[in-house]
């Protein structure tokens, strides 16, 4: 490819504001294509609402373009055309045709010299490429509208070849006068032969223009909902939004609201379109689209009350699904029927739920599935379930609910003693989430992200993914990433022997009553707040916390929960029954799936047995438990381990492997030190982990010091030699 100095953007690329937040910082990027200049003349242009990430951002920078059209404009003529073909070639949708095109019309390439020797576009084999995509959008809209109707009907007319009749018609519509029925019905079918293949970016862009060329008003409210549904599912949130606002379609707006909005105004429109469905019928041309379904109308309410926390709106939605005769999704029924105390039929019903998790299934369903299977305490059949929603979304084509999958498999990651490599996974998660517009989702990813880093001892990467997620979600009512994010910095906590802050952080979460936390997280941190609580010697709201957390885990059956709710009569017993207890908790583990509580487990078992004076058993258990701990990568629960062995009087080896260099830094920090190695910046390092680059300065001072180096030079050393 030729290669020049931009004359329009010149050397230097400005960077975007830091206090621009992460979702619309990536989102500007991905609008501007990547150009710098162009997300920062975006970003300065934002309202206060753009800003927070409520409104589409603006789709072009009118300040570069009118640079570029200026470049495009001082070209001859034949190379404009030439120019034109290829951008209508590619822009909005590729078709491939451009050098079919030239042939059959016998055009003369020699003019794309001069494009060529002004850096604005260059022939290769393939067809023609652009100096970069605003080129490419300047050389097309600078065209009169003749010229491009021209250019549109000669690729319509060489695209023949199978498969591509969306294509033509695509060009055939974008080349038409005005409104015009039998054209609009032509690319309808086009949008459904595009959307059956996955291509849901494409089946956008032809109902679009159908909608621009249907004469009846209805019509073109419908079909812009339609072409909105698609912007969303390719991953297009903002072109999404812009679409429906021109409609009135309440199904999509409240799913909109849901992934990037206020939940508890999702929940609301989401609600009110189940019934209007469910009342009238979906139209026709809607049946083939799953969102417009009262069920996953009901799915999507329920996704709505579970992350705002308030379950009173699971019943209410329960409630509203038996009066229309309609079978909810298990994971609300069994939710309304958990908030009411009915636990046999809270567990009956998500057992059914978490059943529905075969392959290729629909992806809202096996997400629902997972959720269940999380509350059921049954980690194998969540991340069983979530992986097959993210399989069953790519295969049609629907990636922007691959994120959401990953929200509730990261549960079951950490839980199962995976958090080194599920860490990997959910930042890649994250930056979906973001990138699609999707900024509730990656608020509750930023929670998991720092229920990771309090595992692995990032202590700051735990804080400040810890405060992103609360600030935003209690800005947007959203209790299940806030309350997790607590639940994060109250682990941080306790595994570092801060007991009291730990046990005021969890008591809220464990609570009874409305603003008490999330019920779902307060079910997870019970057994922490017992702990932390016996430590504080302040065990009066930690007993009732516990019955609770026992009448729930003995209706589920769920070996893990219920050798947690063991863990807690040991710690609330004392002497020879608390021992009896512990035997209990680790029998029960043994059936489960929670390995790293079954390692705390045996650690706590090994204090209690240490303080009776059964050395031998009290040592084997804390060897156990220090061993599962390296493995794992849980620094400060090792290090507990260590001192209960050293208290013992015991020989405690070195940090497993002192020698190597993975074994002397956090995972935090050898990530940040092979990117550094690698030659990035910390502030590009800052970008690619969505950290704060000051945190990122912070980590590489760890590194150094924890390696005995002083540069990056050094750093490179190391690792090549590791």
């Amino acid at each position: 490819m030729v290669t020049s100095v931009n004359p329009v953007r010149g050397p230097a690329q400005p960077e975007l504001g830091p206090s621009l937040p992460e979702g619309v910082r990536v989102r500007i990027l991905r609008t501007a294509h990547g150009d710098r200049r162009a997300a920062a003349e975006l970003a300065s242009a934002l309202t206060e609402r753009q800003l927070t990430g409520l409104d589409p951002l603006p789709a072009q920078p009118p300040v570069l373009l009118h640079a570029y059209r200026q470049e495009v404009r001082a070209l001859p003529d034949t190379t404009r055309r030439l120019l034109l073909l290829a951008a209508a070639d590619q822009y909005p949708v590729d078709t491939h045709a451009f050098l079919r095109a030239v042939t059959a019309a016998r055009l003369d390439t020699r003019p794309l010299v001069t494009a060529e020797v002004a850096g604005i576009a260059h022939a290769t084999a393939g067809g023609i490429v652009f100096r970069d995509p605003w080129t490419r959008i300047a050389a097309y809209e600078t065209a009169s509208v003749t010229d491009r109707r021209a250019v549109h009907l000669l690729l319509a007319r060489v695209l023949r070849g199978e498969g591509e009749s969306p294509r033509r018609s695509w060009h055939r519509g974008a080349a038409a006068l005005g409104p015009s029925r039998r054209l609009a019905a032509e690319l309808r079918a086009a949008a459904h032969t595009a959307r059956t293949a996955g291509d849901h970016a494409l089946a956008c862009a032809l109902v679009e223009r159908a909608a621009a060329l249907s004469p009846e008003p209805s019509e073109r409210a419908r079909l812009l909902a339609r072409a909105a549904a698609d912007a969303w599912r390719s991953g297009d949130a903002d072109r999404a939004r812009r679409l429906v606002a021109a409609t009135d379609d309440d199904a999509l707006g409240g799913l909109l609201a849901l992934r990037a909005g206020n939940a508890t105004d999702a929940f609301d429109a989401l609600l009110t379109a189940a019934v209007r469905y469910a009342q009238d019928g979906p139209e026709p041309a809607r049946t083939d689209h799953p969102q417009h379904a009262a069920v996953h109308l009901l799915a999507r309410a329920t996704e709505a009350a579970i992350y705002t926390g308030d379950l009173r709106r699971c019943r209410e939605a329960a409630a509203v699904a038996d009066r229309l005769g309609i079978v909810p999704p298990g994971t609300l029924g069994g939710l309304a029927a958990a908030f009411e105390g009915r636990y046999d039929d809270a567990r009956d019903l998500l057992k059914a739920a978490a059943g529905r998790c075969g392959p290729g299934g629909d992806p809202t369903l096996l997400i629902h599935s997972g959720i269940a299977a999380l509350l059921l305490g049954d980690h194998t059949a969540a991340t069983t379930a979530t992986v097959r929603a993210a399989a069953s979304a790519r295969a049609g084509g629907d990636g922007v609910t691959v994120p959401q999958a990953m929200e509730f498999r990261a549960y079951a990651d950490f839980w199962t003693g995976r958090p080194r490599a599920a860490e990997a996974a959910t930042l890649e998660a994250l930056r979906q989430a973001y990138t699609t517009g999707q900024d509730n989702g990656a608020c509750h990813l930023q929670a998991a992200l720092a229920m990771f880093a309090a595992v692995t001892g990032d202590e700051d990467v735990c804080r400040e993914r810890a405060e992103a997620a609360r600030s935003y979600a209690l800005a947007r009512g959203l209790g299940l990433p806030a309350a997790l994010a607590l639940f994060a910095l109250a682990f941080l906590d306790l595994s570092t022997g801060r007991f009291a802050a730990s046990a005021a952080r969890l008591r809220a979460l464990a609570g009874f009553g409305p603003g008490h936390g999330h019920r779902a997280i307060r079910h997870i941190a019970t057994p922490h707040y017992v702990e932390a609580a016996v430590r504080t010697g302040d065990t009066r709201v930690a007993r009732a916390a516990h019955a609770d957390y026992d009448h729930w885990a003995r209706t589920v059956r769920s070996p893990d929960d219920l050798a947690l709710s063991a863990r807690c009569r040991a710690l609330l017993a004392s002497g020879a029954e608390a021992v009896e207890h512990y035997r209990t908790a680790l029998d029960l583990h043994a059936s489960g799936t929670r390995d790293f509580e079954r390692a705390r487990t045996e650690l706590l078992f090994g204090g209690a047995l240490r303080r009776l004076r059964h050395r031998t058993e009290a040592r084997d258990r804390l060897h156990s438990a220090l061993e599962a701990f390296e493995h794992f990568g849980s620094p400060q629960c090792a290090a507990a381990a260590r001192t209960e062995l050293r208290v013992l009087g015991e020989p405690v080896s070195p940090v497993r492997g002192a020698d190597d260099l993975v074994a002397r830094l956090t995972a935090q920090q050898l990530m940040v030190a092979r990117m550094a190695a690698d030659g990035a910046t910390n502030r590009e390092i800052a970008s690619r982990l969505l950290l704060s680059p000051r945190t990122i300065d912070h980590h590489l001072r760890g590194v150094f010091a924890r390696l005995g180096i002083r540069s990056r030079i050094e750093l490179v050393r190391l690792l090549g030699e590791g």
